[in-house]
C-alpha cells in the first residue's frame, strides 16, 4: 500500500477535497478531554489540520514516506512515519502509550488496513471512557446531468484496476466490520450519510481521477484511462475547460466508543 500512494503523493495534495470544518467540532463535542489525536493514514495531513483546531496535539501517520514528506505544517501536528514492520507494542508506545488518545481518525483510509490489528490498537490507545474513533470516506461526486453519465463510463473503465481492498469503498462502508458502542454518528452496517459540497474547476476533478489507484494502476499495466480522447469528452460535457462548477462529494462515517 505504501508503494502504491507513494508514487502519486504530490497529485493527491491539489485533488483531494477538504472536509468540512463543522465535522471536526461535530467530533470535539463527543470526546471528553482535547489533549492529544491521532490521524491515521493522514497522508499530506488534510484531515490532521482540521483536527488540530480543537485538540492540543495531533499526530498524523502514514505509511508512506513520500505522503508524508507532502504533510502540510501546523505547530500542533507532528507527522510519523510508522511502517508496517513496526509492531504493536512499538506503535502504541510511539503515538503514546496505552489510554493516551482523545480521538482517532482515519479519513478516506481504513479500508486499507488490517482491520483486527489496528482496531487492537485503538481499543489500547484509546482514552476509556471518553476516547472516539471515527472512520470517513466518500465514494462518488455528483456534478450535473450532462457530467454524471460521462464520468460513471469512465469510472466503469476503472472497475478492473481497482486493488481488492479499495473496493471496500464501493459500498459506502456498510459492510465495514466497526465493532466499537454508538455515538449517534453512523454505526455498523448504518454509516452516517454526509454531503460536502464545494466548487471545481476541470482540472481540479481530471486532477481526482488521475490521483486514484485504479488509474494509476491501469497506467503501469500500459493502460492510459485518460487518453486524450476521454479527457476532452469529460472536459465537453464539464461544460470547457474554464468554467468552475458546484459539486457535492457523497461522504459517509461510522463512530464509536470502546465498549467497556
Amino acid at each position: 500500500m505504501a508503494g502504491l500512494f507513494g508514487k502519486q503523493a504530490e497529485i493527491y495534495v491539489d485533488a483531494r477535497p477538504s472536509y468540512p470544518r463543522g465535522w471536526y467540532s461535530m467530533l470535539a463535542a463527543r470526546t471528553t478531554l482535547h489533549a492529544l489525536a491521532w490521524d491515521v493514514g493522514t497522508g499530506n495531513g488534510q484531515a490532521a489540520l482540521g483536527v488540530a483546531e480543537y485538540y492540543d496535539q495531533v499526530i498524523g501517520s502514514d505509511v508512506s514516506e513520500p505522503q508524508l514528506k507532502c504533510g502540510m505544517p501546523h505547530p500542533r501536528v507532528r507527522y510519523l512515519h510508522t511502517p508496517l514492520s513496526m509492531s504493536d507494542d512499538e506503535l502504541v508506545t510511539l503515538i503514546g502509550g496505552e489510554g493516551s488518545v482523545d480521538l482517532v481518525t482515519v479519513a478516506q483510509a481504513v479500508h486499507w488496513f488490517d482491520l483486527p490489528r489496528f482496531y487492537n490498537i485503538v481499543t489500547r490507545l484509546l482514552q476509556k471512557p471518553g476516547g472516539l474513533l471515527v472512520v470517513w470516506g466518500y465514494r462518488g461526486v455528483v456534478v450535473s446531468p450532462e457530467f454524471d453519465p460521462i464520468m460513471k463510463r469512465f469510472f466503469d473503465t476503472t472497475l478492473p484496476f481497482w486493488n481488492a481492498d479499495a473496493k471496500g469503498l464501493f459500498d459506502g462502508y456498510r459492510t465495514l466490520p466497526f465493532h466499537f458502542e454508538n455515538v449517534g454518528l453512523g454505526s455498523e452496517g448504518n454509516p452516517l450519510l454526509l454531503d460536502m459540497p464545494t466548487r471545481l474547476s476541470f482540472n481540479g476533478i481530471l486532477g481526482m481521477f488521475r490521483s486514484w489507484s485504479a488509474v494509476n494502476t491501469a497506467k503501469q499495466r500500459g493502460v492510459d484511462l485518460l487518453s486524450e480522447e476521454v479527457v476532452k469528452e469529460l472536459e465537453n460535457a464539464w461544460g470547457g475547460p474554464n468554467l468552475v462548477r458546484p459539486v457535492i462529494y457523497k461522504a459517509f462515517m461510522l463512530a464509536g466508543k470502546v465498549k467497556l
